[in-house]
């Protein structure tokens, strides 16, 4: 099938990879070249160093409804524009060029977590399945009708980071699916329910924050949601501590939330809304992050002080 690309990030590296090894893909668009890191230096989006890797032209349009691009996206005559996480809502003069449609990947069984973070959010609800669905777009954000799932099961101590690599590799085995129920007639359209919806909206650094008035179950989620970006944290003793694994442990002593009540050799134990944490890794602002055990082979922690403060 011919076929045009369009994604941003590494989520959408292995969709493209897969589109390229089955279909012939005329031509990437991806988000303009951006500066990043401190030294500002201009980097490549992952998507386009796959691209260009592979010699497939590239198109970056600052913005996907500038007339020049959509003729020039005419002009390659796809029969199918693959979406996956590229960062532009598209106009309908994109979505009615080819034959088969536009087809978005999307991280999340859909009609749930529509939006920017719906990887983040499985975890951060506590959700015990999630998944990849195949969708024609159309005007609305992620409300297209759906073509097929595909479903993952979430591990005990799923982090955002472990389930991000799992539904991108199960995003392209999907799509290649789905592209061939699209050439043999057998793709079905099925509408989303609106009433089972919800928004996954984007996180932001201070989402971070860890609020130890909240249940310890709610916490130790928060954790591992906010993993690898923008990380849980908190402070201790005046530093910026963040928080990359903690368990959640049964109390119903007389602490106050956010205090330290007891330091063992491998966890330190913090009193929540409810029930309690046993923090296991950490990272003091500064320093690397580090098993709890190993940091205080160097380092003190006295009961009683307050995270937070």
């Amino acid at each position: 099938m011919r076929a045009v690309f369009m994604g941003t990030p590494e989520f959408a590296v292995p969709t493209l990879q897969a589109l390229i090894d089955h279909h012939q893909v005329v031509g990437v668009v991806t988000q303009p070249d951006r500066q990043r890191g401190r030294g500002k230096k201009v980097q490549y989006s992952p998507v386009k160093e796959t691209a260009v890797k592979h010699d497939i032209p590239v198109y970056q349009p600052e913005r996907a409804r500038e007339e020049a691009f959509i003729s020039e996206l005419k002009a390659l005559e796809p029969e199918v524009i693959v979406v996956v996480a590229y960062g532009q809502i598209l106009p309908e003069s994109i979505l009615n060029i080819p034959k088969y449609g536009c087809i978005n990947v999307h991280g999340s069984l859909l009609p749930k977590y529509r939006g920017a973070a719906p990887i983040q959010w499985a975890v951060l609800d506590g959700e015990k399945t999630t998944g990849i669905t195949t969708m024609y777009m159309e005007k609305g954000l992620d409300t297209g009708d759906m073509i097929d799932k595909a479903e993952v099961v979430l591990d005990a101590k799923e982090t955002a980071g472990s389930l991000h690599d799992k539904l991108m590799v199960l995003g392209a085995d999907l799509l290649l699916k789905t592209l061939e129920q699209l050439e043999n007639g057998t793709a079905k359209r099925t509408k989303q329910d609106d009433s089972r919806s919800c928004y996954a909206k984007m996180l932001s650094k201070e989402m971070g924050h860890l609020d130890f008035s909240w249940p310890a179950e709610k916490l130790e989620r928060w954790i591992r949601g906010m993993n690898p970006w923008p990380s849980a944290y908190t402070s201790m003793n005046g530093k910026t501590m963040k928080v990359w694994d903690a368990d959640v442990i049964p109390y119903d002593g007389e602490a106050e939330a956010g205090t330290i009540f007891d330091v063992t050799k491998d966890a330190i134990l913090v009193a929540a809304g409810e029930n309690a944490l046993a923090l296991k890794e950490i990272q003091l602002a500064g320093k690397k992050r580090m098993q709890v055990q190993a940091f205080l082979l160097g380092s003190s922690v006295e009961k009683g002080t307050r995270l937070g403060d």
